[in-house]
C-alpha cells in the first residue's frame, strides 16, 4: 500500500519538545537557566554578532580599502557579429528578445552590444542598445541596418541625460510683446 499525505510522519528523533527554561531546579534548567553565571553571555541583550572577535581588531577594519562600485554603470551583454551569422538568417530582425529566445544573452540581460570579433555575410537589421564602430561596418557591409537608440547624450552642461525625457519643444506662444508709452511731462 503507498504512502499518502495523511500517513507522512517525521522520523523518529527528528522532533524535539522545547527546553522550559527557569522553572526550578528540578528541570536542570532554573535559576540561571542554562545561561551559567555572570558575564556578558548571561545577560539579556549580551549576544554579540559573528562577526565580533572579542575586541580585536575586526577583520573589514584590518584589510585595506580600495576602490569603489559605480551605482551608475550600465552593464551590456556581448554579443560579436560572428555569433549572429550562426543562429539567424538574413531578413531577420536582431534584437534583445530574440537573442534572448535563441540563447546568445542571458535571459535577465536588460541590454546588450554588438561588438566586432567574427565575420557577417548576413542581411539582417539590428536594433542594439550599443554598438561598436567595427560591428556597425561590418554588418553594413554586408548590405544590413544598425539601429542605436539616441540615450546617454550630454548636454551643454556637461550632465548625463541618461533616464531622463529628451528635450522638447513646446508648443506654448511666445508672450505678447508690451510696448511702453511714458506719460506726458507737464501735466
Amino acid at each position: 500500500m503507498g504512502t499518502t499525505l495523511s500517513d507522512l510522519r517525521p522520523p523518529q528523533g527528528a522532533k524535539h519538545r522545547r527546553r522550559r527554561l527557569g522553572r526550578g531546579p528540578g528541570s536542570g534548567n532554573g535559576t540561571t537557566a542554562g545561561r551559567g553565571q555572570k558575564g556578558q553571555r548571561s545577560r539579556s541583550g549580551g549576544a554579540m554578532g559573528p562577526w565580533f572577535e572579542g575586541g580585536q581588531m575586526p577583520l573589514q577594519r584590518r584589510l585595506p580599502k580600495r576602490g569603489f562600485k559605480n551605482r551608475f554603470r550600465v552593464a551590456y551583454a556581448p554579443v560579436n557579429v560572428g555569433s549572429l551569422s550562426r543562429v539567424f538568417e538574413s531578413g531577420d530582425t536582431v534584437e534583445l528578445d530574440a537573442l534572448k529566445e535563441r540563447g546568445l544573452v542571458s535571459r535577465r540581460a536588460p541590454r546588450w552590444k554588438l561588438l566586432g570579433s567574427g565575420e557577417i555575410d548576413l542581411s539582417v537589421s539590428v536594433k542594439a542598445d550599443a554598438c561598436s564602430p567595427s560591428a556597425r561596418q561590418k554588418v553594413e557591409a554586408a548590405g544590413g541596418t544598425v539601429e542605436v537608440p539616441q540615450i546617454g547624450v550630454r548636454g551643454r552642461s556637461g550632465a548625463s541625460r541618461v533616464g531622463r525625457r529628451p528635450a522638447t519643444t513646446t508648443d506654448t506662444p511666445e508672450p505678447a510683446a508690451t510696448t511702453y508709452t511714458p506719460e506726458p511731462e507737464g501735466e
